[in-house]
């Protein structure tokens, strides 16, 4: 398993106007891209083939994993070259490639769109990196799941346990717990009512799918707000063979909300940025 599939076309309405011409992905973590942070989690993992399903006016995303030679030339030889050496080591260490994801018809459609990026033959990783994951120097979420792929080999969600009041905001699972923390799922709720949530186990923006999930979400109807829903498709997946959820180990921070990303600037100004 080497591919991971980033779905970055969203719009990021919740930080408009900051967002009216710069992808949300791109807004900066003290002094780094949120989406750097995803791909770094991915390469950890050995997820060495990054694809990014983009849209219109998310052009900057793949401006930033090439080189600019202008930039380069500029500051070569000068204090302000060691800036660059994060993004120079990712450069170095994966390859790019991207698609249009045409019509926002939901996360499902969007990893439908990837599977020209990610093909048929392999597993694949998937990052929504509004979902900023750290731990504090451990293997990266991405990196726990993938040696859970190794042993159980079907698809695997991350998930958390959130307050009662929050279910509705997440997809939430059902499951068997087989070992602390890991469950067999039975089945996936996308955003149920507060007092008709089946756990307050909710999966965030961190996936392991088996490629069979191409041919699930091509039957998959639309479903909640009339996108097709990953959830759905995951649902299907598990009642025909098996879909695991794990409590993965570290902090996640939302930061497709605008307290979440203060939160995570600020934890990763205080916890990693080197003065």
């Amino acid at each position: 398993m080497k591919k991971c599939l980033f779905p970055v076309a969203g719009y990021g309405t919740r930080f408009l106007p900051a967002t009216k011409s710069m992808p949300k992905e791109m807004l900066p973590i003290v002094n780094k891209p949120l989406v750097q942070y995803g791909v770094e989690e991915a390469i950890q993992a050995g997820l060495t083939d990054i694809a990014f399903v983009t849209g219109r006016g998310k052009r900057a995303i793949a401006d930033h994993f090439d080189i600019s030679y202008e930039l380069e030339h500029q500051i070569a030889g000068t204090s302000k070259e060691s800036y660059l050496d994060s993004i120079r080591n990712v450069i170095n260490s994966g390859t790019f490639s991207m698609t249009r994801q045409r019509e926002m018809k939901g996360l499902g459609h969007a990893i439908l769109t990837g599977e020209v990026l990610v093909g048929r033959e392999d597993a694949f990783g998937v990052i929504l990196s509004d979902d900023l994951c750290q731990n504090n120097g451990g293997d990266g979420v991405m990196q726990q799941m993938v040696k859970l792929y190794k042993q159980f080999r079907c698809s695997i969600v991350a998930v958390m346990e959130v307050p009662s009041d929050e279910v509705d905001k997440y997809g939430v699972i059902v499951g068997t717990e087989l070992n602390k923390g890991l469950f067999r799922v039975e089945s996936m709720v996308e955003k149920p009512p507060v007092d008709e949530a089946p756990s307050n186990l909710a999966v965030i923006g961190r996936y392991i799918l088996t490629p069979d999930i191409f041919d699930i979400l091509r039957d998959t109807k639309p479903g909640k707000n009339g996108e097709i829903q990953i959830t759905d498709a995951l649902n299907r997946q598990a009642a025909d063979g098996c879909v695991m959820a794990y409590k993965f180990k570290g902090r996640r921070f939302d930061c497709g909300s605008v307290p979440g990303f203060v939160e995570a600037t600020n934890f990763v100004f205080e916890h990693f940025y080197d003065q």
